[in-house]
């Protein structure tokens, strides 16, 4: 018998760093169970797959790691986003539920039916999600009690031309967009992000998309966790949608190479004082 394929996985690096590279939208697994339950033919879903994985986001992770003085730690989702989204609320709060992109999916990008209406998401939420999410929360504790700090750098890419689904895609679509949030998105960490990547064009702030990923239990509360999402244009380092990675690939992960040594040099990492 074969052993279960991991759902996520939680890579070392050094002992002194504070910083966890988040990537979670860049596999494309989907174990049987949930396959089943997905009403795309073979063709259409791998059409889906290559429109909604974040490609190549864990090459670029892994290069800018080692590329790195001091190596960040890494949190990688080894199943797709169609098998659960760890960044959405379980509940009714969350925004994406209107465009059927909550925990569980339930509509493609182009709004087409994903799963049977009335399915129910909760075994998913609780096989895939929950485990997800504490193991998020126990990494980040650990970097806090460490070093004092934790610093979550969220690994996401996104399509040049808007998507259906998007809620906010009429703005600009920099080459690389900077997602923050008003309480653990300090303006130095915005700072370093954008002196990072300056070299790879124009970085844009919280447009297309906004926000920074942080496990609940410190949301709000710990300003010694800070956060923000990098989102890169898939024409800068790809072939869209679902084609093989370029040149600009090397370029991206040096650049965020260079944000983790500028936030790992940093005392207090940009946190509010």
């Amino acid at each position: 018998m074969h052993p279960a394929p991991k759902t996520f996985e939680l890579l070392p690096g050094a002992d002194a760093s504070p910083v966890i590279l988040h990537v979670p939208h860049s596999a494309r697994t989907i174990p049987a169970p949930v396959r089943d339950d997905i009403l795309l033919e073979d063709g259409a879903l791998a059409r889906e797959l290559d429109h909604i994985t974040d490609a190549h986001t864990i090459e670029l992770a892994e290069a800018a790691a080692k590329a790195a003085g001091v190596a960040p730690w890494r949190f990688v989702n080894r199943m797709s986003r169609l098998v659960i989204d760890p960044e959405r609320f379980p509940d009714e709060r969350e925004e994406m539920l209107s465009v059927g992109m909550g925990a569980v999916y339930t509509q493609t990008t182009h709004r087409a039916p994903l799963r049977p209406a009335g399915f129910d998401p909760r075994p998913l939420i609780e096989r895939y999600f929950h485990p997800y999410a504490q193991a998020m929360t126990d990494a980040v504790a650990d970097r806090l009690a460490v070093t004092g700090r934790a610093v979550v750098i969220d690994v996401h890419s996104y399509p040049t031309a808007r998507l259906p689904y998007e809620l906010h895609g009429d703005g600009p679509r920099p080459p690389v967009c900077l997602g923050t949030d008003t309480f653990h998105t300090p303006p130095e960490l915005l700072a370093q992000a954008r002196a990072a990547f300056a070299r790879t064009g124009d970085a844009g702030i919280d447009s297309p998309f906004s926000g920074a990923y942080v496990p609940l239990e410190f949301y709000g509360k710990e300003p010694q966790v800070t956060a923000l999402m990098v989102e890169i244009r898939r024409d800068t380092y790809m072939s869209e949608p679902g084609g093989p990675a370029g040149p600009g690939l090397g370029r991206l992960a040096s650049a965020l190479a260079a944000l983790v040594d500028a936030v790992t040099a940093r005392p207090d990492g940009g946190a509010p004082s």
